[in-house]
């Protein structure tokens, strides 16, 4: 393609190509494979993200270079988006938690996952398949702020064709938590 072409195209030699009305897109590697120990790393990881790099190193039976450079290339790749506390909601003030299913106008996606970034309390949002387009998971001090946020912000959102609130009796985290929380992760 001539170069007059490919930028009335939007796109240069070596250039990401840029969607119709979009920005570019980042060239995405394909996956790197990972082996059982990046995936013994990944565990402890997710189970105590605060575990040192020596720790870790024992666990897996590697050296702390090789764990180190390991977790560094997982963050690198994109594996490991990054580290978070896992928080008990109801000790922290939010004891109302609900997931609510959206149906919402085709094509709209990206409008309305802007949209509900923005709400209060939005832990989790997904786009998915079935009988609701999108699903959402809310924490909320108690069910008045729920209602509130059902009822005023997510359907006054002109792509929500509907919604329906399905409250959260209890959670279990399915990741074990680490022994005594472990120390914040470093080259120890």
């Amino acid at each position: 393609m001539p170069d007059e072409q490919m930028a009335a195209s939007g796109s240069t030699p070596g250039s990401a190509p840029v969607p119709p009305g979009g920005t570019p897109c980042a060239p995405q590697a394909p996956p790197r494979p990972l082996d059982p120990i990046d995936r013994s790393i990944m565990r402890l990881l997710q189970a105590d993200g605060r575990a040192s790099i020596r720790s870790v190193a024992e666990q897996v039976h590697v050296s702390r270079a090789n764990a180190y450079a390991r977790i560094n290339r997982l963050i690198d790749d994109g594996v490991i988006r990054g580290f978070t506390a896992r928080v008990n909601h109801e000790r922290a003030g939010q004891g109302a938690s609900a997931y609510i299913t959206l149906k919402i106008v085709q094509n709209s996606w990206r409008t309305v996952r802007e949209k509900l970034r923005e709400l209060p309390g939005a832990a989790h949002i997904a786009l998915v398949s079935g009988d609701f387009d999108v699903l959402l998971l809310v924490h909320t001090p108690d069910n008045r702020t729920l209602r509130e946020l059902v009822l005023t912000r997510l359907q006054s959102i002109p792509e929500v064709l509907s919604t329906r609130t399905l409250l959260v009796f209890e959670e279990t985290d399915l990741l074990a938590p680490g022994p005594g929380g472990g120390p914040a992760i470093s080259e120890e």
